[in-house]
């Protein structure tokens, strides 16, 4: 069974730009660079060439994962996100019970993810352990440093 990816619209907009971008002008690129690089004469001392056709394998490993993620994709309707409860989508004030710290976080689809910004993937161990509480209830995080507990105290759009 494929991965479904869960994406906001607009990010699976970038994602079909990337990939038409790599489609229609890079593998064209590297299919010239290729071409030059033969006209260099013999290819087995020849790191143009080699450059290259790796340069070509990262190209089409792209592609290949785009086209993934874009064939699987579950679109995140904003506009649909509640509030009763902490959902893909969603915004969620988290207490840290033994510091006391409060933060804001986007839960997000892994495709999305950017924790420097606060934006956390839902299958990441913090995004697992917030998906389904509620505000008020506590967030039991395993964590390389230990266990951490979180407490909802908002959730929002």
């Amino acid at each position: 069974m494929n991965k479904v990816y869960k994406i906001t619209a607009a990010r699976l907009k970038e994602l079909e730009d990337e990939l038409t971008y790599l489609k229609t002008v890079r593998e064209k690129e590297v299919a010239e660079q290729i071409k030059e690089a033969r006209s260099f004469g013999d290819l087995s001392e020849n790191s143009e060439y080699d450059e290259a056709k790796n340069e070509q394998g990262k190209v089409f490993s792209r592609i290949a994962e785009l086209e993934n993620i874009v064939n699987h994709v579950e679109i995140i309707d904003e506009s649909e996100i509640g509030t009763d409860s902490v959902v893909p989508g969603c915004k969620v004030v988290v207490r840290d019970i033994e510091s006391g710290d409060q933060d804001e976080y986007r839960i997000v689809g892994s495709q999305e993810a950017n924790p420097a910004l606060f934006r956390i993937s839902d299958e990441s161990p913090f995004g697992r352990a917030l998906v389904g509480k509620k505000v008020k209830d506590q967030a039991v995080v395993e964590a390389p440093a230990g266990t951490m507990r979180f407490e909802i105290l908002e959730i929002h759009k």
